[in-house]
């Protein structure tokens, strides 16, 4: 058979279901091969849009989807996805085109070393060189992605190897079972938590898979023990919970930090510095840490753990519950924790009520959202001042039912990642939220929403300007640089692309709008001009914050 059918075949036998990209002339073996194959092809309006489409796929499923470029400016525009697919920890596969290899070693159109590009942000990248290697590569590239912590692979399919003609047969998928911590660590790290009087938990994104969370909140269930989520570990236990102390990863000293301060031992799980540096919250590098994890931990002066637990986190977490079981739970003193749940719940509380003209709270438009969406449905944000907000304000009742960029951090993930999102769950409500400066950086995928049919809502926070930029620069400042843009005429460029479309300036009207949305079937747009004074304002409460509880 030709090359490209057999890349095609060892793709379904790994289970690979979709296809996200835009195709090119160097890949279009690739794409007849693909045709009448169990794999979906979604053909996206930028291949940017297609690499946050497979990021979200991969961080719903556990599983890999592939977005597709051609080479030169094909690849290059999946890689902003492809880098921020990686450091958010998402399986994904990145399939690019090339050159012939018999100009590959001169100036030639379009021809750039994609390999090499892409090695600093993905966990492996390999050009198909012979067609006879193609199962091997293939088998090599899934494994790693899966392989935890997940990232990103690249595989490189060059014109002339495409054509190739090889009797080689796709490799059968065999999955290992991850490596578990052994008795004796697990003895020395029940052993300091029975010891402590004010631990605290530290979750992140590694604590988000699903068997960990079960085990996390047996735990938690046992032991009362406090949960502090990053950003990315929203939902590794219920926010309803007693000992669901929500959300840390502001700059600025927050509630639950005070928690951390008080803190006689911190246990982090899954937790990954990138999501929240060790110095905003053990500033003197001298708190007792337990680190649970797939990977040791990173290496950082004010992150030395006492012991680790290397290895599958949820035979970690259920090792602890077998000695709780066994030994009972130590007298704890979590007086503080519980404050400090009590002191965030009645700040999210606080506009609940809103009734403002003419701009709308971030925290009235959260917590309004946050009553429409059930414990089920998916919210996805942007990069922005929204999403600092969406951090602290919405928080979640079960495992990745919110999805935020954290580690690279990339604008323009929402709306194709709600595209995605609906792809995985039809059957339950995916709610977006951007900055304008956000939504418009992929704006061109409301064409592919409404081509696909996908029942989303998207949600922007007007401000005219990039509003983080300008929050960061008032705190550093006192003032910021001209940062504010014009925008399009909301309802207008709806209705361009078949949207249903809803403009709300007042608090009042925006519930009865976001259930509008909701019912509606199809892709929906709701437009808010927001209140960002109120950034300034959360900046000096928090400044006014006690250092104790």
């Amino acid at each position: 058979m030709k090359a490209s059918d057999l890349l095609v075949r060892c793709l379904e036998e790994e289970g690979i279901t979709h296809i996200f990209g835009v195709p090119g002339e160097e890949n279009a073996d690739f794409l007849l091969s693909l045709q009448g194959s169990s794999i979906e092809f979604v053909l996206t309006r930028h291949e940017q849009g297609a690499a946050f489409m497979a990021e979200v796929y991969g961080r719903l499923t556990g599983d890999l989807a592939a977005c597709l470029g051609t080479l030169g400016p094909g690849a290059t525009n999946l890689i902003t996805g492809v880098a921020d697919a990686n450091m958010d920890r998402a399986p994904v596969l990145v399939l690019t085109g090339q050159a012939a290899t018999a100009r590959q070693h001169k100036e030639s159109h379009q021809v750039m070393d994609v390999v090499a590009m892409y090695e600093p942000v993905t966990k492996w990248a390999q050009s198909i060189r012979v067609a006879d290697s193609i199962p091997e590569i293939v088998r090599k590239a899934v494994r790693l992605a899966r392989t935890e912590k997940p990232g990103a692979v690249l595989i490189e399919l060059p014109e002339d190897v495409a054509k190739q003609e090889t009797e080689s047969k796709p490799l059968e998928p065999r999955r290992f079972r991850r490596p578990g911590v052994d008795d004796k660590i697990a003895d020395s790290a029940w052993a300091r938590i029975r010891a402590a009087r004010k631990p605290i938990i530290i979750a992140g994104n590694g604590a988000i898979r699903r068997r960990a969370a079960k085990q996390l909140r047996r735990f938690c269930e046992a032991t009362g023990i406090g949960v502090i989520s990053t950003f990315m570990g929203k939902g590794a236990v219920d926010r309803e919970s007693p000992y669901c102390l929500y959300t840390i990863g502001l700059q600025q000293k927050d509630y639950v930090a005070l928690a951390v301060d008080e803190a006689d031992l911190v246990i982090t799980l899954g937790y990954d510095l990138v999501e929240y540096p060790p110095r905003l919250w053990n500033p003197k590098g001298d708190k007792a840490i337990i680190h649970m994890d797939f990977l040791p931990a990173e290496i950082d002066s004010q992150y030395l753990p006492a012991v680790e637990l290397v290895g599958d986190l949820a035979h970690g977490l259920w090792m602890l519950n077998e000695r709780v079981a066994r030994d009972g739970v130590p007298d704890y003193a979590l007086e503080g924790q519980a404050k400090v749940r009590a002191r965030m719940a009645d700040d999210l509380a606080a506009h609940k009520d809103d009734d403002t003209e003419g701009s709308i709270r971030p925290q009235k438009a959260l917590w309004d959202v946050r009553a429409a969406l059930g414990p089920n449905d998916i919210l996805l944000s942007g990069v922005g001042a929204h999403k600092m907000w969406i951090a602290r304000y919405y928080h979640c009742n079960e495992p990745n039912t919110c999805l935020i960029p954290n580690g690279f951090c990339s604008m323009g993930m929402p709306l194709p990642g709600a595209i995605a999102a609906h792809i995985v769950a039809p059957d339950r409500k995916v709610f977006a939220i951007a900055g304008d400066g956000d939504f418009m950086m992929n704006v061109q995928e409301m064409e592919t929403a409404r081509r696909l049919g996908s029942d989303i809502t998207v949600m922007v926070w007007e401000d005219g300007g990039y509003g983080l930029i300008s929050w960061k620069q008032e705190q550093e400042f006192q003032r910021h640089t001209d940062l504010a843009f014009g925008n399009p005429d909301w309802l207008d460029l709806a209705s361009a692309f078949g949207w249903q479309g809803q403009k709300v300036t007042n608090a009042r009207d925006l519930r009865p709008a976001i259930d509008k949305a909701l019912a509606h079937r199809g892709p929906s747009l709701i437009v808010i001009p927001i209140d960002y004074r109120e950034n300034m304002a959360l900046i000096r409460r928090l400044g006014e914050l006690t250092t104790t509880l």
